[in-house]
């Protein structure tokens, strides 16, 4: 454990590990739920972020809160899915990071998230740091470490 804290890895730069926001499926907040619910199901993505329309961060939008909102007690309501907006079932509290982070702060923040979404101080949606990429990352140097650890047999 020693050597974790003394290298590299805490002070790892989180916006190595950035998805940028280009790259990123959203949807606007404006967006009837029809629309999210294409772009969710075409990305083959469970969850995206949301952002207004000068790319502020608004939260994230996923397939079951939009399921959830259409579910009827008899029957699904197809018709809601383009009756209501994103703005109207998205979650607008969700952990969010900056920039500036350290890497343990992304850590702990990532460990009941699938990504993360990174905003700079005007709020303005960064792009997503994914869980994986987390993982992808301590993998390869929790490997390193273990050979220069370990003899080689």
């Amino acid at each position: 454990m020693k050597r974790l804290k003394e290298c590299d890895v805490i002070n790892k730069n989180i916006m190595d590990l950035i998805i940028p926001d280009e790259q990123v499926a959203v949807v606007q907040s404006n967006n009837p739920l029809e629309h999210a619910l294409l772009v969710l199901v075409k990305s083959g993505y469970s969850a995206i972020p949301v952002v207004d329309i000068k790319n502020k961060f608004q939260g994230i939008v996923s397939k079951t809160m939009i399921l959830n909102h259409i579910f009827g007690i008899e029957r699904i309501e197809f018709e809601k899915l383009s009756e209501f907006k994103v703005q109207d079932v998205m979650k607008s509290s969700v952990p969010i990071v900056h920039p500036d982070d350290d890497f343990l702060t992304v850590v702990k923040l990532s460990i009941n998230e699938p990504f993360l979404c990174v905003v700079d101080q005007e709020e303005n949606f960064k792009g997503i740091i994914p869980r994986s990429a987390l993982l992808k990352f301590m993998n390869h140097y929790l490997r390193d470490i273990s050979h220069e650890v370990l003899p080689v047999k």
